[in-house]
Parts: C-alpha cells; sequence; structure tokens
C-alpha cells in the first residue's frame, strides 16, 4: 500500500489559488523603445483562433505540475506487509583482562611465546565470529573497568574492537575484577531474564575497584545472570639466570577459588586454560550454548516513491516551456511586411 510520510504537505495544495486572489497584479510597464509593428505583432498573437484553447492548456498543465510537487514533497513510499524477524541467541557480555600481567609471554601462538592478550584476541576474535545472532558486548578491565562496546549485533565491530585492545590504555598496574563484573551486569540486567550471559576472562586476583568479586557476583546471581570465568596462563615456565635455570610457576596470582565460586554462584562454569588448545576447546564449548528465542522484531519493507511525481513535474514544465516559445509564422508574416513595403516604394 502507498503511504505519504508527510500528508500535512496537502495543505498546500490551494495556495496557487489564494496567491492568485490575494497578490497583487504587477503594473503593465510601457515599453521604453517605439516598435512600429508591435501593435501588428500583438494583434495577431492576442487573435489567433487557438489561443483559447492553448491558455486553457497551460493552465491545466501548470496545475498539474503544481499536484506532482505537492505529491512528491509528500514524500510517498510503497509499504509492503509486515514480515515477522525472529529473533535468536543470547546477550553475551565478553570481559576481558588487559591488565600488565598479560603481557607475559608464557603460551604458545604459532610455534612462538606470544603474549596472554595475543593468544586471547586469536581465540575470543574466532569466537566472536561464530556468534551469529547474539548479541555482543565487550568490556576492557584492569585497574578499572571500561565499556569498549555495549551490547549489539555488529560482531565485526566488536571483533575490531578487540583486536586493537593495548595494554597500558588503562592503569595497568591492579586488577578489578568485581568492577568488570558489576560493569556486565548493568548492562545485562535489562535483557530478557534466560539470555544473560557474562564471559569474564583474567590472569590474575582481584586488587582494585569499589565492588570486590564475591558482591558483584552475587548481584549477578540476584538479577539472573549467569558467569563464566576463565582463567589464563600456564602452570610452569622456565626461568634461566646465568648460573641456573628454574621452573616457576606463572600463574600463581590467579585466584581460582573467588573465581569458581563466582561461576557456581550463578550457574555458569570455571575454566582453566593452560594454553592455546585449552582455550580454544573452552570456547567451543560456550559456543554450544543453546540460542533462546527473544521477542520478535517487525520488520516493513519500504520503497520510496518521490521521484515518481517529481520527474513526471519536471517533464510537463519542459513541456509548458516549450509552448512559451514564439510562434515563428506570425513573426515573419508581420516582419515581412515592412520589407515589402519598403520595396514598392522603391
Amino acid at each position: 500500500m502507498i503511504e505519504f510520510q508527510w500528508p500535512w504537505i496537502f495543505i498546500l495544495l490551494p495556495l496557487p489559488y489564494f496567491i492568485n486572489r490575494l497578490m497583487p497584479r504587477a503594473e503593465i510597464i510601457e515599453a521604453p523603445l517605439f516598435v512600429p509593428f508591435f501593435t501588428s505583432l500583438k494583434s495577431a498573437v492576442n487573435f489567433s483562433p487557438r489561443l483559447g484553447s492553448r491558455s486553457l492548456l497551460l493552465s491545466l498543465l501548470a496545475l498539474l505540475c503544481w499536484l506532482l510537487l505537492v505529491a512528491a514533497a509528500s514524500r510517498p513510499q510503497w509499504v509492503g506487509e509486515p514480515v515477522q524477524l525472529p529473533t535468536t541467541g543470547r546477550d553475551l557480555m565478553l570481559s576481558v583482562d588487559i591488565s600488565g600481567s598479560m603481557e607475559a609471554q608464557d603460551i604458545q601462538l604459532e610455534g612462538r611465546n606470544a603474549t596472554r592478550l595475543e593468544v586471547v584476541k586469536s581465540v575470543v576474535g574466532d569466537f566472536v565470529e561464530r556468534r551469529s545472532g547474539d548479541r555482543l558486548g565487550l568490556i576492557l578491565f584492569a585497574a578499572r573497568a571500561y565499556t569498549q562496546a555495549p551490547l549489539t549485533f555488529d560482531r565485526e565491530t566488536v571483533g575490531i574492537l578487540l583486536e586493537e585492545a593495548q595494554i597500558g590504555i588503562i592503569e595497568e598496574n591492579a586488577t578489578a575484577i568485581g568492577d568488570a563484573i558489576g560493569l556486565g551486569v548493568r548492562h545485562l540486567r535489562e535483557r530478557p531474564e534466560a539470555s544473560r550471559i557474562l564471559i569474564l576472562l583474567t590472569d590474575g586476583v582481584n586488587n582494585a575497584g569499589q565492588v570486590s568479586p564475591l558482591q558483584a557476583g552475587e548481584l549477578a546471581s540476584r538479577e539472573g545472570i549467569r558467569i563464566y570465568t576463565i582463567g589464563i596462563g600456564a602452570e610452569s615456565s622456565a626461568r634461566s639466570s646465568i648460573f641456573s635455570s628454574r621452573a616457576v610457576n606463572p600463574s600463581a596470582d590467579l585466584d581460582e577459588t573467588t573465581l569458581t565460586e563466582i561461576a557456581e554462584n550463578t550457574g555458569g562454569q570455571y575454566f582453566r586454560a593452560r594454553n592455546i588448545e585449552e582455550l580454544e576447546q573452552i570456547y567451543a564449548i560456550l559456543d554450544e550454548l543453546e540460542p533462546v528465542e527473544q521477542e520478535d522484531e517487525t520488520f516493513r519493507p519500504t520503497i520510496a516513491l518521490f521521484y515518481w511525481p517529481l520527474g513526471l513535474c519536471l517533464f510537463l514544465s519542459f513541456l509548458i516551456a516549450l509552448t512559451r516559445l514564439p510562434i515563428l509564422s506570425p513573426w515573419k508574416k508581420v516582419l515581412a511586411e515592412p520589407i515589402a513595403m519598403t520595396e514598392s516604394k522603391n
């Protein structure tokens, strides 16, 4: 069906009539030059037997042009039948630790030692691409937590923002796990209850922020938000000195007890990623979450039609301009008379 976006424009239809009635007519100014044959030319034009029909045709064309112009200004469009677009999936907030400890190079990536953050970008980036139908958001945290991307269907932008995350853009000498969870709760609390998921990845212990992780976890539990926690970092790494080489645990600061308790209290699960294979396996498990059907979205296809009346109006205006051009035959006749009289005198 055809609809008009701005139907109130049609109140301008009688505007030419009121202008014609109310505006004073322009005064006729005598020509400053005397043209001997002007009277004859005027008579030839005014008393043309086709003038009446020609004038009526011009008036009708002008009126039609005005109607088409007003119709085009009202923004007509063809609106199709409503189409139901079922939306399935979950609302996933990804919370990624970018504190200074994520710079540790204790995990192999493509045959080389890479930082933990590089490994996370590689695995989580693929996870983001696969989550078609989900709303995804991104939180980055170190000493403070920041929303890098709110919940959106634009997975490409979320992936780009994750790839651009760098250690040091937030104060990096501390880790605010509780604040990161609290910020995730703030984004998810208004979404449908069965679809609220927070995936938190860290390699340390909470030592900053205004909210403790367990308090934030209790708030998430009350809001029906399920939290999956991931602890990343190798458990053993060789450290060499001048005289000896010894094995150290680069993940000694990882607070697995708190992360496990948060996950269990909210109905989620705690995962341990010691290498890239385990991290990929964790996200493969998370990738198998059953999608939850959410509210349907209605879409009505629309096609703009304003260019049709506008184009026809432009065509008719050219036609009117052509009809206003001087008629050559009366001119030739009038101009030929003085020449003939001059020749006869000679």
